[in-house]
């Protein structure tokens, strides 16, 4: 069960991806949590990802390129992965096709996060998240039900993503509808591309989610 999720920032695509996969029990491959995780550890790939995701841009093919192959040939992917948030151009896709081809493997669905411009805007630069546990709110959509207190762990600290900014997300929906939606018409082609109406709340569009997951595996 090797999945794609194709989708704009604050589609909610991360979110849907962990929970199919626990589901499913397989991997969750997401690029933009590897490469935070290296900007951490102020690793030297780290370094140079950290300098293009500030300002809204996407980290360079052969720098992603290089984390996602190790990814996908680790035994952990035996049965399985979801790549989140790769591919993200044609380019990508193409050596992706050709990577799975020469390990035996192959993608069999991709599922496209659909959402507008306006929702997703708000999704993003709404969204905050608690210093002790990492719990995810909205200042839109979803708030603590006490005021400045973490719902799960009661903590009283909050932070956001330094890229979480008005310019940082206009140029990021930029980049994606210019590099991305190409791979729309890609995956259409070779009968893998499945719609996703994501506008309602995460337990909703993991339903519809899944139903489509179980009517693609019975084929």
């Amino acid at each position: 069960m090797n999945i794609i999720f194709l989708g704009a920032p604050g589609s909610g695509k991360g979110t849907q991806a962990i929970m199919l996969a626990r589901m499913l029990e397989i991997k969750t491959i997401s690029t933009g949590e590897v490469l935070r995780k290296e900007v951490s550890q102020q690793s030297e790939i780290g370094k140079i990802a950290k300098s293009y995701m500030d300002s809204g841009k996407l980290v360079p093919d052969e720098v992603v390129i290089g984390i996602i192959k190790k990814q996908v040939v680790d035994d952990s992917c035996g049965k399985g992965f979801i790549l989140d948030g790769f591919p993200r151009n044609i380019a990508q896709a193409i050596k992706l096709d050709e990577m799975l081809s020469d390990i035996g493997k192959n993608i069999n669905v991709v599922f496209n996060f659909e959402v507008s411009e306006e929702i997703l805007k708000k999704r993003v630069l709404g969204r905050f998240s608690c210093s002790g546990c990492g719990e995810i709110y909205n200042r839109y959509f979803k708030l603590p039900k006490k005021s400045g207190i973490c719902d799960k762990c009661e903590s009283v600290n909050f932070e956001n993503r330094n890229d979480d900014t008005e310019e940082a997300i206009s140029n990021r929906l930029k980049v994606y509808h210019e590099s991305t939606f190409p791979l729309i018409d890609y995956y259409k082609k070779n009968n893998l591309l499945l719609p996703i109406a994501a506008v309602e709340s995460p337990p909703l569009v993991f339903e519809a989610l899944v139903g489509a997951t179980y009517k693609v595996f019975q084929k």
